[in-house]
């Protein structure tokens, strides 16, 4: 894809996740597995909200995953220095969506872009519930800015 077509960010990214590469991340034709990009940015999403003081222990009310699309640009390799750009781009009333970036720390190459939608979720009464305004203000202040 030419880089003409690349979306370029709609604000400014203030998680940053360096992630090592490991042998067994490559596939045969020599570059990172594209399954390997979803775990990185699993990775990514949980040390995001941590960093945000969120704790997902699968008993309190919390966000879950309920739709994931991500868009690969350019190959990752071994010995790339790699990061995922996390950051929350809207939030409505029972969801959120997330964006991520794979992209290489020192040229900023973009290798995909993922957004992924995040629903409040009560895992007792296993149900949808609105997005808590302890999570809003928690975003909302890392992310610096009104969502």
């Amino acid at each position: 894809m030419s880089k003409s077509r690349i979306p370029a960010p709609t604000f400014e990214f203030r998680h940053h996740q360096p992630v090592q590469l490991r042998f067994l991340d490559i596939d045969p034709m020599g570059h990172l597995n594209n399954a390997i990009y979803f775990q990185l940015m699993d990775l990514a999403k949980v040390k995001y909200f941590t960093a945000l003081g969120g704790v997902f222990d699968g008993k309190a009310e919390s966000l879950v995953i309920v739709n994931v699309n991500c868009s690969f640009f350019s190959p990752a390799y071994l010995n790339e220095n790699i990061e995922v750009l996390t950051g929350v781009e809207s939030i409505g009333e029972k969801s959120l969506r997330l964006e991520q970036r794979v992209v290489n720390a020192d040229t900023g190459d973009l290798k995909c872009l993922c957004h992924t939608v995040m629903a409040g979720f009560d895992p007792v009464a296993v149900r949808s519930i609105p997005v808590s305004d302890e999570w809003r203000r928690k975003i909302s202040a890392f992310e610096q800015r009104s969502l």
